[in-house]
């Protein structure tokens, strides 16, 4: 079970297949994809439902991830933490619905997730990676309190291309 965190604006709860079709909605928009390494693009039908169902199944490895939700917009993106308890570290990854881009849902849900993995969980390190042509997500890990570690270079594939990606981390004791 996934526990609900709530901020001042947001709710971030467990997704169910209820969600599916925000999902497709949101994640299937090109400009979503093409920051992410693992949405995929054209997103057909049905992958949202695939994914939803998958979603127990990857949190019980580890693999915890929220719907964003705001109390007007409803589900407004995701965010997980992929935590490595064997090195007390977790890494965060998410997305936002380009109709919420530059609101500031990905920084507060960021914020929260960080509290809950440092606070709750017991984490020591806090990371994530953005593709380097995505300033914005460096802006996002920046706000958050996150600290930029440095280039990997064509460290992923994605969409036919090497990509180059900037790690940002947080440490326990720089959580505020």
């Amino acid at each position: 079970m996934i526990p609900t965190l709530a901020t001042e604006r947001l709710q971030l709860r467990e997704l169910t297949l209820a969600d599916a079709a925000r999902v497709r909605e949101l994640a299937g928009d090109a400009r979503v994809a093409e920051t992410t390494a693992e949405i995929p693009h054209p997103y057909e039908e049905g992958m949202a439902e695939q994914w939803l169902g998958s979603l127990p199944i990857l949190a019980g490895a580890g693999r915890l991830v929220w719907g964003v939700v705001h109390p007007e917009h409803g589900l407004v993106g995701c965010i997980e933490l992929r935590i490595e308890r064997e090195h007390e570290r977790a890494e965060t990854g998410y997305w936002i619905g380009v109709p919420y881009w530059g609101q500031g849902f990905a920084t507060e849900a960021l914020r929260a997730v960080c509290r809950y993995g440092f606070e709750d969980l017991g984490l020591g390190r806090i990371y994530a990676q953005h593709v380097a042509w995505n300033p914005a997500s460096g802006r996002v890990l920046e706000k958050a309190g996150m600290t930029r570690e440095g280039v990997l270079r064509r460290h992923v594939r994605a969409r036919g291309r090497s990509e180059d990606t900037v790690v940002w981390g947080m440490l326990r004791a720089e959580h505020r």
